[in-house]
């Protein structure tokens, strides 16, 4: 392939390469886990203006514009950019689509269970969606825009309707082969990236989990940690026994985080979450993306202005694909954590679907595009635990983070840059009526049960009917974090 034409300020970068990974200079490790996109999603089209490659000469697994999957009724549906000036543009694919382990499979293999062996196709995303619309838009607790068509599916986000996203990627590396732990919803995912297994788990309904965490790990190891929410204190802290035992000092908000970005007081590992309202920034189908830029935005400039930037390394990942299109099959070879059997008899052996990752730190080129050799072990979630392992030092936590490949080979520059990628960018701002603004969102509504069952425990929660709206869930978690902080209080000193 021929090089591309290198920049002046790429040039000098490229003059501070070293042939070993500076992960020895990050101090800092942060991670964003936003909520249920897929890679082709949102950066199939990162590099489709340079042929798939990158300014550095590197190839790009994105879309070529022709891949399609086919409807019910047998035509083919192609990939598409989603036309920017539609109101409801940073609201699609217009519903939630199918995320469980069914629907995964239904995605992957247009069948509800794997073939054996479990090779993707990845076919059935337009007919799978077709299902959901159908039984979703007969149930007053979804909401899905008028209007919507299962082709939508196939929809993808240019790089000019996410600027922030997209800039990053260009601006210091996208990994375009990093897939989701398990093909499944997100609290298996979410597990896997705090403790590299889910205990055989594979759908949402179990909420919280026994093993240690990477956080827990880093207190037995004498070295400080953070998980922050956006205007609600973390849901993670709920999801451990090691995290919901922690003192109230590894957690906090989101303007908490900016301080001490401010300060330079970030410990070595941060955990950031967004707000899981309907109304909230994570980015999960069908609220509002452009959000999410914003977020992604003040996390960067947050960690970019603050005097440790120098030694930060940034993950902004997605927990899971949630039912939108991708066209990279996930691969097999996945080493199972330990010898817990799966539900739906999953064997852990396969990833799940690519999302969008993408690794900021002054100390990585630009445009950048990382992903392991041709038979390694791919990229996924417990990738991040590798790197904190490795970084610091640390025992793994199960054997599929064991076997996982860390990432500080991106870290390359002896020199810290001091371009801005994103200079001059503007947030974009979606101009359309959030259909499900009014509803509870799926993981409001897993805090509130978590938090029902703690302190004096809400034995009735299930039965209530006074929990109908965002803001009554909002009110109830409020109430409750309160309600447990203040049992904490009263405890006897030990």
């Amino acid at each position: 392939m021929e090089a591309l034409a290198r920049s002046p300020a790429e040039s000098l970068q490229r003059r501070h390469i070293v042939s070993t990974n500076q992960l020895s200079s990050i101090n800092h490790i942060v991670v964003l886990m936003l909520e249920n996109r897929s890679f082709d999603h949102m950066l199939g089209f990162l590099y489709q203006g340079t042929n798939n490659v990158s300014p550095a000469g590197q190839p790009f697994e994105g879309l070529a514009g022709t891949e399609s999957n086919l409807d019910s009724n047998g035509n083919a549906v192609t990939v598409y950019p989603i036309e920017p000036t539609a109101s409801s543009a940073y609201f699609m694919p217009g519903a939630d689509p199918g995320e469980g382990y069914t629907a995964t499979n239904e995605q992957l293999f247009g069948s509800s269970t794997a073939p054996t062996p479990a090779v993707a196709t990845n076919v059935g995303f337009v007919t799978d969606y077709a299902s959901t619309l159908a039984w979703e838009s007969k149930d007053p607790s979804w909401s899905v825009l008028p209007g919507t068509v299962p082709s939508q599916i196939m929809g993808v986000f240019t790089p000019s309707m996410l600027p922030v996203l997209s800039g990053l990627a260009r601006g210091y590396a996208v990994c375009d082969h990093w897939f989701s732990s398990v093909p499944t919803e997100t609290m298996p995912n979410r597990a896997f990236v705090n403790a590299a297994t889910s205990q055989g788990h594979m759908n949402d309904s179990t909420h919280s989990f026994t093993c240690p965490s990477i956080f827990g790990l880093l207190t037995q190891h004498q070295l400080g940690w953070s998980i922050y929410g956006y205007t609600q204190q973390p849901k993670t802290r709920l999801d451990f026994s090691d995290t919901s035992s922690a003192p109230d000092s590894h957690f906090g908000l989101f303007t908490d985080f900016t301080t001490a970005a401010a300060a330079g007081t970030l410990p070595p590992y941060t955990l950031l979450e967004p707000s899981w309202e309907s109304t909230g920034n994570s980015q999960h189908p069908n609220y509002d993306v452009s959000l999410g830029e914003h977020l992604i935005h003040d996390v960067y400039y947050a960690l970019r202005n603050g005097p440790a930037w120098s030694q930060t390394l940034l993950i902004v990942t997605y927990d899971e694909h949630g039912g939108c299109y991708d066209h990279v099959a996930p691969p097999g070879g996945a080493t199972p954590p330990d010898s817990t059997v799966g539900e739906y008899g999953f064997d852990f052996t396969r990833f799940g679907v690519r999302v969008p990752t993408v690794l900021v730190s002054p100390l990585i080129v630009q445009g950048t595009v990382f992903r392991v050799a041709n038979g390694a072990t791919p990229l996924d979630h417990t990738s991040i635990l590798k790197t904190v392992e490795a970084r610091w030092g640390l025992p793994p936590l199960t054997a599929r983070d064991a076997a996982a490949v860390g990432i500080g080979d991106v870290l390359t520059l002896t020199a810290p840059r001091t371009d801005d990628p994103l200079a001059g960018v503007v947030v974009p701002t979606s101009k359309g009526t959030n259909s499900s603004a009014a509803l509870p969102s799926h993981l409001q509504q897993v805090y509130a049960e978590q938090l029902s069952q703690i302190a004096t425990p809400d034995r009735g929660f299930e039965r209530r009917t006074d929990l109908k709206s965002n803001e009554d869930y909002r009110a109830y978690i409020d109430a409750r974090l309160a309600l447990w902080k203040a049992s904490r209080g009263r405890r006897p000193a030990t």
